[in-house]
């Protein structure tokens, strides 16, 4: 991307790409507080069996995406960011209208089926914020995308109550769908093309799957290495939405408000971490070391979790849990610069897919970890294992990650 084509990027495009993740982010809080009610509407079952229904629903969109988000970003490659970008908004607001009209329960897998196989737009975003982004801006850059999901998951749940109170548990599907579409048509007036016709690459299918992305990318090990530390950051991340609610309540006796009040806090730590930390840090420090720091920071963090005493200790860790923020843009500057133009969709898109496996195996792993050492079979009752374990799993990423470091510095000494 030549440097005539930035400052446009850098006043528009970026703004854009923003609203695109806050909107989709709003979109998905706002359906939160009404998908039970929807659920036992359609399946006339109690609360319970609501809850088994909506892991599968969310288990078959991560599966979707899993399998799909490769294909998404392959085909940006070579089709431009823009088309795919603007038809992932449309598919979105298909999505919510499917699941807002859904006359039976099938109806509600098959929006989620879809909406999984658009891969939303983060592949896309991200391969977006890689074209138009100098190497010395994209960890400030890739930071918009979490700030956008921090604020996006404080207020998408509080329109959905309200709207869901006011005009019915269906209403904040439509909502939501109207925001994506609106957004979509915003993007078709004022989004430029990042990717020049002349810097794409055939689409090729036996690239456009997790197992080919994957193998493509082997062609740079430091990437590959890279993306096993993602998968142990992940892990990490997703123990918090897995078993947060049910940690809080067990151990502190918090009722349904003091979870959520916890929440948006997290959310608004999130939108500023994310947001603001990687500007004003990244470029003091470097990428490396925001790194370190952000997994650091992190790991304490969930280990203050595990072993807190008093509900106000959860806030505190809270604040310093937060600066991990800085972990993951900069991570992701690293790997971004590490490929070409016409390969940022296939490396976004083998990330979000690695996002989409973790979703699915964290809860599992997470959620049966809190259940065994909370149930009598276990020999210690300790609640707090699930946030031990996603503290070692991000002092193993930075373990792993300082490792990779040192041989990419062995690697660029000269011959003796």
């Amino acid at each position: 991307m030549s440097e005539q084509t930035r400052p446009f990027a850098s006043r528009y495009a970026l703004a854009f790409i923003f609203m695109t993740q806050l909107i989709d982010t709003i979109g998905l809080g706002i359906i939160i507080p009404v998908t039970p009610k929807i659920i036992g509407e359609l399946t006339g079952e109690g609360l319970s069996a609501a809850a088994w229904w909506g892991s599968w629903l969310m288990g078959i969109f991560a599966l979707m995406q899993f399998l799909c988000a490769p294909a998404m970003g392959n085909l940006s490659d070579r089709f431009g960011r823009r088309p795919v970008l603007i038809i992932s908004l449309i598919a979105l607001a298909i999505d919510y209208a499917i699941t807002g009209a859904a006359p039976t329960i099938a109806w509600l897998f098959i929006g989620r089926f879809l909406s999984g196989m658009a891969g939303a737009t983060y592949p896309t975003v991200n391969a977006y914020i890689a074209d138009v982004s100098p190497p010395e801006k994209r960890a400030a850059n890739f930071g918009l995308t979490g700030a956008a999901f921090g604020l996006g998951f404080i207020l998408g749940p509080g329109i959905g109550g309200f709207v869901g109170d006011h005009w019915g548990a269906r209403a904040p599907f439509f909502v939501a769908a109207g925001f994506a579409l609106a957004n979509a048509l915003f993007g078709l007036v004022v989004l430029k093309e990042s990717l020049p016709a002349a810097q794409r690459r055939p689409f090729e299918w036996w690239r456009a799957n997790p197992v080919g992305t994957l193998a493509a990318l082997r062609r740079y090990p430091m990437i590959f290495g890279l993306i096993g530390v993602t998968i142990l950051m992940r892990l990490a991340h997703d123990s918090l939405p897995t078993t947060w609610t049910y940690y809080t309540m067990l151990k502190f006796g918090w009722t349904p408000g003091d979870v959520a009040l916890s929440l948006m806090a997290v959310g608004a730590l999130t939108a500023l971490s994310f947001g603001f930390l990687p500007r004003l840090v990244v470029p003091l420090i470097g990428e490396i070391n925001a790194v370190y720091i952000g997994f650091l920071a992190a790991g304490v963090g969930y280990l203050g979790y595990a072993y807190a005493t008093q509900p106000w200790m959860i806030y505190a860790w809270m604040v310093f849990w937060s600066f991990g923020g800085l972990s993951n843009p900069a991570l992701n500057a690293i790997m971004s610069r590490g490929v070409p133009a016409n390969e940022q969709g296939e490396l976004q898109g083998a990330l979000a897919s690695i996002g989409s496996i973790t979703s699915i195996a964290a809860p599992l792993i997470m959620s049966n970890l809190f259940w065994y050492f909370t149930s009598g079979r276990a020999p210690i009752h300790f609640a707090g294992a699930s946030f031990l374990l996603a503290g070692l799993c991000e002092l193993a990423a930075l373990g792993f990650f300082a490792r990779l470091q040192r041989r990419v510095a062995a690697t660029a000494q000269p011959a003796e």
